[in-house]
């Protein structure tokens, strides 16, 4: 693989195809979005619509409980269950009781959107993740569990994604974010190394890279995708492969490719920037479908 990683295409994908998505929701996978706050519920909807959105055929919500009814009025094709709250508004560790009962039955669970408080985050994510058996993304304040000790996700080889900004990145290796954003390939790489899963993070291009040092790189997308929500989407994506049956690799590459070219569809009506992560998701099947997936 070149070293400045392979570009993402439309060949490129169609060359990797997607499970397919014949018989009926069960086939299709199941998916659990872990996470929320009292302030921002929006992020676990973004979320849950876009892992529906990408093929998964059932989606499940642990949310915080003043917010629980809100979420499953605003995506009703998913079930959600109401979990304790902190008293900042996150939802709190102790929700893992919630999600011990969802996730045998689960083939990819998301942890992070829409958490808000940095001291609280670590405390549910390692009191969510022994009851992941099955594939998980870590996306968002969920990173924070993993920034102090990189070998907590070793555990999680062949079966992970994290999906961080360019900040969350250089938070994570700690070290300076311009030096990280310069040669952000190579800081890529190096999480990915560090932490034995699949690592994307990227702006006006995205790179993903595994433990192996394979490098992938995806130039769709625009400023327009640089605002609230556009990253709970691109997790929601990837987790909906995962349930749907791709390994970590795989959704981590067309989940974003598919975010970069949503991205570009909604530039083509809009302008470069102006739309929101509300109408990211509604575009994920055609941008599947001129994929010819």
């Amino acid at each position: 693989m070149a070293s400045d990683g392979t570009v993402i295409t439309p060949s490129v994908l169609r060359d990797w195809p997607l499970p397919g998505i014949e018989g009926g929701k069960e086939a299709r996978g199941r998916a659990i979005v872990v996470g929320g706050s009292v302030q921002n519920p929006g992020a676990i909807i973004l979320a849950a619509e876009a892992a529906l959105r990408a093929g998964a055929g059932k989606a499940q919500v642990v949310a915080p409980e003043p917010v629980a009814i809100p979420v499953a009025v605003a995506v009703p094709e998913a079930m959600v269950q109401g979990g304790p709250v902190t008293a900042s508004g996150d939802l709190a560790a102790e929700a893992s009781t919630q999600v011990a009962t969802l996730c045998p039955e689960a083939e990819a669970t998301l942890i992070g959107p829409g958490l808000l408080d940095s001291d609280t985050a670590p405390e549910l994510v390692a009191a969510c993740v022994p009851h992941v058996e099955t594939l998980l993304v870590l996306d968002a304040l969920a990173l924070a569990w993993v920034t102090p000790d990189h070998s907590r996700l070793h555990d999680f080889a062949g079966r992970c994604v994290i999906s961080p900004n360019i900040d969350e990145l250089a938070i994570i290796l700690g070290e300076d974010r311009d030096a990280v954003e310069a040669a952000q390939h190579e800081a890529v790489a190096r999480l990915a190394k560090a932490t034995g899963v699949v690592v994307t993070s990227g702006g006006a291009t995205t790179w993903i890279a595994t433990p192996d040092g394979d490098l992938w790189r995806g130039e769709g997308g625009g400023p327009g995708l640089g605002v609230s929500g556009s990253g709970d989407v691109k997790a929601g994506i990837i987790l909906g492969l995962c349930a749907r049956g791709a390994d970590p690799v795989q959704a981590a590459v067309w989940g974003s490719y598919l975010h970069g070219a949503i991205g570009g569809r909604l530039a083509s009506e809009y302008g470069p920037y102006g739309f929101l992560s509300r109408e990211l998701p509604g575009e994920i099947p055609r941008a599947l479908l001129e994929v010819g997936r």
